[in-house]
């Protein structure tokens, strides 16, 4: 029986559960099936959807904006000259507006407050696209790819080279912890998580009967040792090229190359990224477009994910 998150926020998978996140990605998948069959049943026929865009993006604009259109919904770009958080209006206003002409509303900036300030007056769901705090859309499109890849998640062992206290770090942990994997964030002890956010996912890892874990180690050859799946990010995010020269002195030892592929001691580890790749810095090319890659997998399936996230909170399922 499909659980009810009907006018559901999506702002960060702490608030979900691990049977909420599940249902969302068997929809994925049911969604994606249907679509490679050209099964069309819109529906989100009738809605009307806001894209908010602080910070541009290529896969989350275009996934939110196919989603709308194979639903049946009309999404409309609002970019960063057409909102004015902080300055001309308050957040609050512009949400308080929105929700009285959109049935759902995207937000892609930097300040994870801005987002749950839309979510607290827009009176409409609101799905965060990615914030600097937290980025949950695209860890639903990493699961899914791992579950078609593997044919399951409980137990995988997935290690993040790099920046861990990014917000893909952050979110990475998260779903590990809420969905029984074996999570390992390794970098610089200067670059580890929050400790508040690492305890309190260490203790939803606990308290679940799926049986993952979460590790911090700073050694990347030990660290990806039988991993199933590595994943790196950029090394500095928009806004901060400031942090370029600094960044790259500091994480050049854990760059993804075929040297620390083949540490992992298995020939069935896969590399994921959820995009955009500066090859050459975390990741090399040869890694990029090896086999084992999945980037583009994982790419097509924010389209999914993100659809299974509308249809799920003002759609007819």
């Amino acid at each position: 029986m499909p659980l009810n998150l009907h006018g559901r926020h999506f702002l960060t998978l702490k608030d979900f559960t691990t049977q909420e996140i599940q249902f969302l990605l068997t929809l994925s998948a049911n969604l994606k099936e249907k679509k490679r069959l050209r099964i069309r049943r819109p529906s989100l026929e009738g809605r009307n959807i806001a894209l908010l865009f602080e910070k541009p993006s290529t896969r989350t604009r275009c996934a939110f904006t196919i989603a709308a259109s194979d639903e049946g919904a009309h999404a409309e770009f609002l970019g960063k000259n057409d909102i004015h958080f902080g300055g001309k209006e308050d957040t609050k206003d512009t949400a308080r507006v929105l929700g009285r002409m959109f049935d759902g509303i995207q937000f892609r900036g930097f300040k994870h407050s801005t987002v749950e300030d839309l979510a607290k007056y827009a009176g409409v769901p609101v799905w965060n696209g990615l914030t600097d705090d937290y980025h949950p859309t695209q860890i639903l499109a990493d699961m899914l790819t791992i579950q078609e890849h593997f044919g399951g998640l409980k137990g995988r062992r997935l290690v993040y080279v790099g920046d861990a206290r990014n917000n893909m770090g952050n979110s990475m942990m998260i779903g590990c912890a809420k969905l029984g994997l074996h999570y390992v964030g390794c970098s610089p002890k200067p670059l580890w998580p929050n400790p508040e956010l690492v305890a309190m996912c260490q203790k939803i890892a606990e308290e679940s009967a799926l049986g993952g874990t979460i590790t911090l180690m700073d050694k990347p050859n030990d660290a990806v040792k039988g991993a199933d799946v590595i994943y790196t990010d950029v090394w500095y995010s928009m806004g901060e090229e400031e942090k370029a020269a600094e960044r790259k002195k500091l994480l050049s030892p854990y760059q993804v190359n075929m040297k620390l592929l083949d540490a992992t001691g298995s020939d069935e580890t896969i590399f994921l990224h959820c995009l955009p790749a500066f090859k050459g810095n975390e990741v090399t090319e040869e890694v990029f477009e090896h086999p084992r890659s999945k980037v583009f997998d994982e790419a097509e399936n924010r389209l999914h994910t993100i659809k299974a996230v509308m249809v799920a909170t003002i759609g007819d399922i």
